[in-house]
């Protein structure tokens, strides 16, 4: 009986792993869709041959298609919290580092594909209310996450304010890359802002 009882859970396994594996493509190409083409272009049908799997595999997964994509920005928001512990895993020592990763995050494939799920999101009525809750979740995470990260002490007047204009400013030059690559002037309002975040955390 204890044989067959392994073997069982030995079967299993390698189907959880393959469950997760297909799961995993689905979220990447998902992601990539969004990106590259948008809400409009990014139907379950072509996620699911993107990500090299039948669409009833995409639909056992995701039933329907705001299932898909909001779980796929779910997902970014997860990929982009890993990326910056993983850049500062003791902590960020420099803060002009940190402040230059933040807004590399915000002006990336990732920023780009969450941005296109927004303005689905601004006149899909099944999908609005999702990702409002959701992002209202991300962006208290990324708060709390920076405010580690700069060593902020938000018992002081004015520090919470900073830290979320800063996280303002970092999204608003993930919306201006949409358009153009201004590194240069980029370049400049990490500098200043580092300046500013120098002033008043100390």
């Amino acid at each position: 009986m204890g044989v067959v009882n392994d073997a069982r859970a030995a079967d299993r396994a390698p189907k959880q792993d393959r469950s997760r594996a297909t799961r995993q493509r689905l979220l990447e190409a998902a992601v990539a869709c969004l990106a590259e083409r948008g809400w409009t272009g990014s139907t379950v049908s072509v996620v699911a041959e993107r990500a090299g799997v039948s669409r009833g595999a995409a639909q056992h997964h995701f039933p329907t298609r705001e299932d898909l994509f909001t779980a796929a920005v779910e997902y970014v928001a997860e990929q982009r919290s890993h990326a910056l512990r993983a850049l500062f895993p003791q902590g960020a020592a420099d803060r002009a580092e940190l402040v230059a990763a933040v807004v590399d995050l915000y002006t990336g494939p990732l920023f780009r594909a969450a941005l296109h799920l927004w303005v689905a999101a601004s006149h899909e009525e099944q999908l609005g209310p999702r990702v409002t809750e959701l992002e209202a979740r991300v962006g208290r995470e990324t708060h709390r996450l920076t405010v580690e990260l700069l060593g902020a002490d938000e018992t002081r007047p004015g520090v919470r304010e900073t830290v979320q204009g800063f996280l303002d400013m970092a999204r608003g030059l993930g919306l201006a890359n949409l358009l153009t690559d201004d590194r240069a002037r980029r370049e400049r309002v990490v500098a200043q802002w580092t300046r500013v975040l120098d002033r008043e955390l100390r």
